[in-house]
Parts: structure tokens; sequence; C-alpha cells
């Protein structure tokens, strides 16, 4: 089973933490984004994964081939002209078998296997609350894809379109892009996967979707805060530090010096970082850093940081240094 994962995008949503490093690469839960999407591929039956790479293409590539030995291919997407198009640039993959597409800041919860057995076209799928900011998907009696629509300032249902497509046929995907590139049809100034399959349903093309467990999603810094706390409240067990209160779900790397603090709720502390006399909640921070005397919370914190006698909420990059 192959699979497509669009990487390209600069992630403008979560700086400054993208200014050094690609958005998929940002930890969450102990791992980087796109850690928690290909082994879930893997687990499902995947074994041949292509990325679409742009900004910060090469960190991508290197941290993949390094961390996975399951075959890949790397696209560049030169210039960032949406997603149908970034999944074109793999049309080496659209060919007449299965492939499966997902966004490469979409972590999941969902047994793929039944879907990957499906002889239709189908769309994933979640309702939602409001779906203003996503994709809709609008079905008709028989469960079939009449309509799908990109981020409407109406939607006419709350079923969400969450970035994950598995296409039954990759030839028939290339072609409506192809059609898609012809007519030059773009929405919001970009080439849609969701016009692309509306191209599908309009010449006949029967579509399905698929509901899933859970959608995590890593795209702004509360939300990727919010699916930290989520992957690691699944956690089992937690570290007992003499002198110091570790209040679950906590997540603490290796070689961390951790003396007369308070670490939780909701924490993922990584490698070789000191924590002196500080209190942090609901917070990822990155490998090799030092806080000391500090009241830490709802914060994303880079690598290689050092903090000194502060109370605060902090959204800071790696290499970051803050004195009294």
């Amino acid at each position: 089973m192959k699979a497509i994962i669009p990487v390209a995008g600069i992630g403008t949503r979560l700086r400054p933490h993208t200014l050094i490093t690609p958005k998929v690469l940002i930890n969450v839960g102990g791992k980087s984004i796109i850690d928690h999407i290909v082994e879930r591929l893997i687990s499902a039956g995947v074994d041949e994964i292509a990325f679409i790479i742009g900004y910060k293409g090469e960190m991508i590539k290197d941290h993949i081939t390094k961390n996975f030995s399951i075959k890949t291919d790397f696209y560049y997407q030169e210039e960032m002209k949406g997603i149908a198009h970034a999944v074109y640039q793999a049309k080496d993959y659209l060919k007449n078998e299965k492939v499966f597409i997902i966004l490469g800041d979409t972590i999941y919860e969902a047994d793929l296997k039944p879907v990957f057995d499906s002889k239709y076209t189908s769309l994933g799928v979640l309702e939602v609350d409001d779906p203003r900011r996503f994709g809709i998907a609008e079905l008709d009696e028989n469960g079939f894809v009449i309509r799908v629509e990109e981020k409407p300032e109406h939607p006419k249902t709350k079923l969400t379109l969450v970035g994950m497509y598995f296409v039954n046929e990759g030839f028939i995907l290339k072609e409506a892009i192809e059609e898609l590139f012809k007519i030059n049809k773009k929405t919001k100034g970009e080439y849609q996967i969701t016009d692309t399959f509306q191209i599908m349903i309009d010449n006949g093309y029967k579509l399905r979707t698929f509901m899933i467990d859970g959608w995590y999603d890593c795209g702004k810094t509360e939300t990727i805060i919010e699916t930290n706390r989520y992957l690691i409240s699944n956690l089992n067990s937690y570290p007992e530090i003499p002198g110091s209160l570790i209040k679950p779900p906590v997540l603490i790397g290796k070689s961390c010096e951790i003396k007369n603090s308070i670490i939780g709720q909701n924490v993922t502390i990584s490698d070789n970082c000191k924590i002196i006399n500080s209190i942090i909640k609901n917070t990822i921070i990155g490998k090799n850093t030092t806080i000391l005397n500090s009241n830490i919370s709802s914060s994303i914190i880079g690598d290689f940081v050092k903090i000194e006698e502060k109370e605060k909420t902090f959204n800071i990059c790696d290499y970051t240094e803050i004195k009294p």
C-alpha cells in the first residue's frame, strides 16, 4: 500500500518555531508530528511513502531516512499552489492502484485496514461544531458524496474533511487534477484537493466517506498543546522524582535533572533538560533546555533554551535565552 504525505508548507501559524524547524518536525507527545503519522501508517499496512517537501525539505528528508526503514520517495513542490498541486508532484504514485493521502499535520486515531479494503474512493470525516476552517462533505441518502467544499462560509453540514483520502484508483485522481489545472480552477487562490474530488463526482465517479475515531490538529500553538495532552494521557506509567511533585500525565525524556519542582499536568519534557525550583504545566519543552526559578504554563519551548525567574506563558524557539 502506497501513501502520499504533503509536508511542504511553511507553517506560518507556528512561528517562531517554524523559522528554525519545519512544522512536521515539531515535538508533540515525545516525538515529531510526522513520526506519529508514519508509525500509524506502517501499522495499517503502508509500505511505501512519497513525501512532498519544500520549505526546509532537506531536514525532513534527513529525519525520515534516519528514523524509518520503509521505502520512501521525496518530491519537491517548488511553489505553494495548494494540496492538489502538491499531490500531483508525486504523480508516479497515481497509477492504476490504491493510494492513501494524508496531510502532514494530521495525527489521527482510526482503523484504516477496512478503508484500504474498500472498493470505493473514500474521504476521512468527523463531525465538528464549526467546520468553517475545514472542507466539508455532503452526502446523498445512500451515503455517497455529492458535494465537497473547502472552508465554506455557510456550511450545509458538520461532516468535516480531516485531511485523509483513500483513492481506489490513483490514475482517476491524476486525471481529475490535470482537469483542474486545465480549467485553472482555484479556490482561495490555490488548487484544492476538494475541487479535484468534486470534478471526480461531476464525472460520475462514486465517493464514500469513512469516520475516524479521533483527529488531533497540529496547525496552531494551542492545538499542539491540546494534542500533546491527548497523546500523553495514554501513558501507563509516570516517573517518581524525589523532592519534586509529578502530576500525571507527564512525559519526561532521558538524562533530565529535575529538582524541587512541580511538573504537570500535561507536560512533555525532552531529553537532557534541567528544571530547578519551578512549576511547569500544560507545556512542551524541547531538548537541552534549562528552566530555573520559574512558573510556566500553556507554552511551547524549543531546544537549547534557558529561562530564569519568569512567570508567564511562552512561545519561543530554539536557542533563546530569557533572564531576569
